[in-house]
């Protein structure tokens, strides 16, 4: 196996190249590129599937961290908002790894490719609604919390307020996000943006950098689990973390240079083609066995 050899310069520039550009489109959408990193090593790294998720973790963590800072300064990213979800996706975290060896991951897999394509369909249907040139209404809840806020939309040139709508719904599937990502080794991004766009009523901007801001927390809730088990191997997660973090600043400054409609037509296919590789994987049409 590859965790007992000497890793060579080719490899880890390997690594470090695969990561970069997952990153790349994970902190442009803000999803971190966990959900790319673990196929492609499993696959083409000849990696065991344990080994890459637990690089996948600590890709996530990484990504995280990159992307954090630009899209903090650009005032894009809900902090308290963050704060307030992320109670709900850390136990969501902490529970998947408690029960990660007892769910069969075939019926995992075809879960999590039906939530993504129902989430594929909620985000469409959303693009024809006009843009939001006046607050909605308060929710009882984000009123209460003070999570309401505004960002900065370059292409009008002003500051576009915005309200945070059914935040107990919103948390119910910041858990699920949580839960699921713990037990894929993914970041939970992919999850968290369609419940912050379709629950919540988020700006796709906003949604996309508070999930940023959150993922790396998440991933840090079950990665002590992951090393423990001995599933993060060191040799592989350092390459991957630097370039993890590369690509993350690298898709942060394209994601501020988005249009939202852009942002949602890239994510809403992202999704629809992850869906169908889980389907693909719940059948055992594409096996990642180690090689």
């Amino acid at each position: 196996m590859i965790q007992s050899l000497e890793m060579h310069s080719g490899f880890v520039a390997w690594l470090f190249a695969v990561s970069f550009g997952a990153s790349a489109l994970g902190g442009m959408l803000g999803m971190a590129g966990g959900i790319f990193i673990v196929p492609i090593l499993a696959l083409f790294g000849h990696l065991s599937i344990r080994t890459a998720i637990g690089a996948s973790i600590v890709s996530v963590i990484a990504c995280s961290c990159g992307s954090a800072a630009p899209l903090l300064r650009a005032r894009l990213t809900n902090i308290r908002l963050a704060i307030v979800l992320e109670t709900a996706t850390t136990l969501g975290a902490l529970s998947g790894v408690l029960v990660s060896n007892v769910i069969p991951v075939s019926y995992l897999f075809f879960l999590f490719g039906v939530v993504l394509w129902l989430s594929a369909q909620q985000m469409a249907a959303r693009r024809g609604n006009p843009a939001v040139t006046s607050p909605a209404p308060a929710g009882r809840w984000a009123a209460a919390l003070r999570l309401d806020s505004s960002y900065p939309d370059r292409v009008q040139g002003n500051d576009l307020p915005y309200r945070v709508q059914r935040l107990p719904l919103g948390m119910l599937l910041m858990y699920g996000a949580g839960f699921i990502s713990a037990l894929l080794g993914i970041g939970s991004g992919v999850l968290k943006i369609p419940a912050m766009d379709t629950a919540l009523r988020l700006p796709i901007k906003v949604s996309s950098a508070t999930s940023n801001f959150m993922i790396g927390v998440t991933a840090a809730a079950s990665a002590g689990a992951y090393f423990m088990r001995g599933d993060i191997v060191p040799a592989v997660a350092g390459p991957v973390a630097l370039g993890s973090v590369a690509g993350a600043v690298v898709g942060a400054r394209i994601l501020m240079r988005l249009s939202n409609e852009g942002l949602r037509i890239l994510f809403i296919v992202v999704l629809v083609v992850l869906g169908a590789q889980m389907f693909l994987q719940a059948l055992g049409v594409q096996s990642l066995r180690p090689l």
